[in-house]
């Protein structure tokens, strides 16, 4: 079956307004309906995907205060350690004063008793 020119002038006349009829630009009113509930919905999981993110910022500030605090209780065991360390020399260093004079008075105690005994000695 063939078209007769006058079939074809017709449709090219009108295959411009079908095609706009057909086009998303007019959607029909179910398919309208459709792409407000896909909307709808897309709305709804951005707004589920915000709350998992705000949860999940919550969860890990939680996390670094934790962190922090332990960090901190450790930072002061390290100082109460560098401070019994500091204790421990300083009570090393009192020793090692008091062994030095007794050291320099038993030297001039024991030179002086030699001399004396030299002097003394005929």
């Amino acid at each position: 079956m063939t078209l007769a020119q006058e079939d074809i002038e017709f449709i090219k006349a009108h295959i411009g307004d079908w095609l706009a009829e057909q086009s998303l630009g007019k959607p029909p009113a179910v398919y309208e309906i459709e792409l407000r509930e896909r909307m709808v919905r897309v709305e709804e999981e951005l707004k589920h995907q915000r709350e998992l993110m705000r949860e999940g910022f919550a969860l890990m500030d939680k996390r670094f205060e934790a962190m922090q605090a332990n960090m901190d209780q450790r930072f002061e065991q390290v100082d109460k350690r560098f401070e019994s360390v500091q204790q421990d020399i300083r009570n090393l260093q009192q020793r090692m004063d008091s062994f030095m004079r007794w050291s320099f008075g038993i030297t001039i105690g024991v030179g002086g008793v030699i001399i004396g005994v030299l002097k003394l000695w005929p």
